[in-house]
């Protein structure tokens, strides 16, 4: 089922991320399907906290860009969406290479907004899970 309710794509989540924290990380905007977006961040000294693992935060980072991307795309066009709580429980460190991420709604309603995000190294292990909920504002 399509739930997006604005034009969106890679290159359209690419070029509003233009010299932004996701951008200066190196996120990258992989896939958008009907119902999922799909990011990739890279392991590197940009991302690494001073253990050599990919900091906790940056996973965080990938995690609400990805679900405020979700909730901004499918509320009406109008409307705005802005993070309200966000959660992540870190299962498995990486040392190297991109940890991929991919967001589907949990609920979407008129008001809020929960969408989950599951994230991987690139052996398809689960480095970290996150839930973020989002407040939907009509124009004022």
């Amino acid at each position: 089922m399509h739930i997006w309710k604005k034009p969106i794509s890679v290159d359209i989540l690419t070029e509003s991320h233009h010299r932004t924290a996701p951008e200066l990380l190196g996120m990258e905007f992989v896939e958008v399907g009907d119902d999922f977006i799909v990011a990739r961040i890279p392991v590197d000294e940009r991302t690494r906290q001073p253990y050599g693992l990919l900091h906790g935060g940056v996973s965080v980072v990938l995690a609400e860009t990805l679900g405020s991307c979700g909730a901004y795309y499918s509320c009406p066009p109008e409307d705005r969406a802005v993070g309200l709580d966000i959660n992540a429980n870190h299962i498995k460190g990486v040392k190297s290479g991109w940890v991929r991420g991919i967001t589907r709604a949990v609920h979407i309603g008129r008001s809020t907004q929960v969408w989950h995000i599951d994230m991987h190294n690139e052996a398809g292990e689960l480095t970290c899970v996150s839930r973020i909920t989002m407040a939907i504002l009509a124009p004022r």
